[in-house]
């Protein structure tokens, strides 16, 4: 710097003194009217000191300009060195970013200490920011619909969105096969045993049938993502799009609502403060499955309240552990016997006895007051006075449909019965459909109902997916439900059935193939639901010889058939320890005629036979 400073005090005066001759010329030339410029003489427009020798300036430059390359050249070189001296540090660091992220980094020429390995980076799954099919609910209806959709359309994309942590599974074993599984890891593994031995699992398909989020976009033949542990929190029906509880949004084609519903709560409960909630469980999904079987290890009674399907299940699994470890097992209900929402009055007679026999103790006509946690026990106080003092509390006292969307979607719900109101094409709106527990239909034969079992979410999952691909077909089918009291009482049953209505029973003496267990060994599946073999009954069904005969008191209702009646028309059917009988039970009721002897009308189930 000092040699550049004093080369330019050299210079100065010499570029001042040529710079100030150039102004004079030009200002006299133009101040002048001639029409031609005067031109300035060579020798004033030199650059040099007047009248001096311009080999000292020619020198100064050339030594100014060899100085000012040369500081360039070191400054450079110096710069390059840091640089790459930084390049060396960054690269050095643990990255945060995904490999995808990673800026370019350019060749270097020369050879550098091996950089220390970085540990892999984790990153969050990222979310499409649109799915041609995007399916809300992670349950048994969106996963039949995803399966109907890319049996229509190979190349679909579909996306499943759900708030459980968990790939899409059936909820029947939860109550049923898991309690029975002699394997301890069952409750890890969520493999079990059905009644004829085999094995599966609880998944409908395994990790490697579904592609991930966020290759979904640009997967070749497309595929079924899911997206858990995510919630729709807002629908935007205009704007065809979705919002998650995370903010980020969803764009789609075609939505399919199968949210299901949650477990309703007891106000009583819901009242008794924290320490009552933090012993109550809620009985829906796979962590109150885990989260109940570990319990009932470790405490010392448990008290189930409800008396209808998932109450007189868990009670008769949880009767039968209690031969075994102690634990105390009680069941309480507003009705007088087992499933009396159900089944006419001597039939859940006999079926609060079998749950008896399986070590529980039923409370029966037990209206709960009030709960409380006192001295380390929850006390249960009935209208009656009575008191029940447990270690736990299961509530299975129903199901809520999960209807949160409806609001912000400006879709109808059923004053009546619940759920989104869809039309027979179970459409809700002009590319929105519903499927499953969340779903009210109108039934053609029935009148508009909403059904919560594992049947119709299967059906109507896999209708909507055939009609989101264009298939405009009308909902027909009459969906079964079945349940189990352990592996030797069963039933399954279709329609309506209430017990507030006129029915009539025929049973007949059963035999040891007259069990779930058996049912499972002739159907090969622990599901028996008739929609997935999609068996219909023939035109000439083969009727017994033998009479049947109506029920007596003190009978042992070894198997039978019950009409539900209304308007002297069967609107439903119970199979009492009867199985694949289904297809008959459905065409009777819609056939919906009138019959006069509904004797001759059980024959056509056989149940007479060995």
């Amino acid at each position: 710097m000092l040699k550049c400073r004093t080369a330019w005090q050299k210079l100065a005066p010499l570029a001042r003194a040529s710079s100030t001759l150039c102004r004079q010329n030009v200002k006299r030339t133009v101040l002048k009217c001639d029409s031609t410029m005067t031109q300035v003489p060579r020798v004033q427009m030199s650059s040099g000191t007047p009248g001096g020798d311009n080999t000292l300036y020619i020198v100064l430059v050339g030594a100014t300009c060899l100085g000012a390359g040369f500081y360039a050249y070191r400054t450079l070189t110096s710069d390059k060195s840091r640089y790459h001296d930084r390049i060396s540090e960054i690269a050095s660091r643990p990255s945060k970013m995904s490999p995808q992220e990673q800026p370019a980094t350019y060749m270097q020429t020369e050879p550098t200490a091996p950089a220390v390995e970085a540990p892999a980076p984790v990153s969050l799954p990222e979310i499409p920011a649109h799915a041609p099919y995007l399916l809300i609910g992670g349950g048994t209806a969106s996963f039949a619909a995803a399966r109907s959709i890319r049996a229509r359309d190979p190349g679909a994309r579909v996306l499943i969105v759900t708030d459980e942590p968990d790939l899409p599974y059936m909820r029947p074993p939860l109550s049923k096969e898991l309690w029975f599984s002699d394997d301890p890891s069952a409750t890890e593994t969520l493999r079990f045993k059905q009644w004829n031995g085999k094995e599966r699992s609880i998944y409908f398909q395994p990790p490697s049938f579904y592609v991930s989020p966020q290759d979904l976009p640009k997967v070749e033949n497309g595929g079924v993502a899911v997206l858990t542990g995510k919630r729709v929190v807002h629908m935007d029906v205009r704007g065809n799009k979705v919002r998650l509880d995370d903010d980020s949004e969803i764009s789609y084609d075609k939505c399919l609502i199968a949210t299901g519903g949650v477990p309703r709560n007891m106000q009583v409960i819901e009242r008794a403060g924290d320490e009552v909630m933090k012993r109550t469980t809620l009985f829906r999904k796979i962590e109150d499955f885990k989260s109940l079987e570990n319990i009932s290890r470790d405490v010392k009674s448990i008290t189930i309240i409800g008396g209808g399907f998932l109450g007189s299940e868990l009670a008769c699994a949880l009767g039968r552990r209690s031969t075994e470890s102690g634990l105390e097992v009680m069941q309480m209900f507003p009705e007088k016997g087992n499933m009396g929402k159900v089944l006419p009055e001597y039939l859940s007679n006999w079926t609060t006895q079998k749950v008896r026999r399986e070590g529980v103790n039923v409370i029966t006509e037990a209206l709960v007051k009030n709960v409380s946690f006192q001295d380390g026990k929850l006390e249960i106080k009935l209208k009656d006075g009575r008191l029940v003092k447990t270690d736990h509390i299961v509530a299975a006292v129903g199901l809520e449909p999960s209807v949160e969307l409806a609001k912000s979607a400006g879709l109808e719900v059923d004053s009546d019965f619940g759920g989104y109101r869809v039309n027979a094409e179970l459409q809700a709106r002009s590319n929105i459909w519903v499927a499953g527990d969340a779903a009210c239909f109108y039934d053609i034969r029935l009148g508009r109902r909403r059904v919560e079992h594992h049947d119709h979410a299967v059906v109507s999952g896999r209708l909507a997916g055939e009609n989101m691909t264009g298939a405009n077909k009308p909902y027909w089918h009459q969906s079964m439900f079945w349940s189990d009291l352990g592996p030797d009482v069963g039933y399954e049953a279709i329609g309506i059935v209430d017990s507030s209505l006129p029915t009539v029973g025929v049973f007949a003496k059963a035999t040891a193939k007259d069990t779930p267990k058996a049912a499972t060994e002739q159907s090969g599946t622990g599901i028996r639901s008739e929609s997935e073999t999609e068996a219909v009954a023939s035109g000439e069904m083969l009727a017994s010889t033998a009479s049947p005969q109506a029920p007596q008191q003190e009978e042992d209702y070894g198997k039978g058939v019950i009409f539900y009646l209304r308007d002297k028309v069967v609107v439903g059917i119970i199979l009492w320890n009867v199985f694949n009988r289904m297809p008959i039970a459905r065409k009777i009721i819609k056939d919906g005629e009138e019959h006069a002897d509904l004797n001759e009308v059980a024959k056509l189930f056989n149940i007479h036979e060995d």
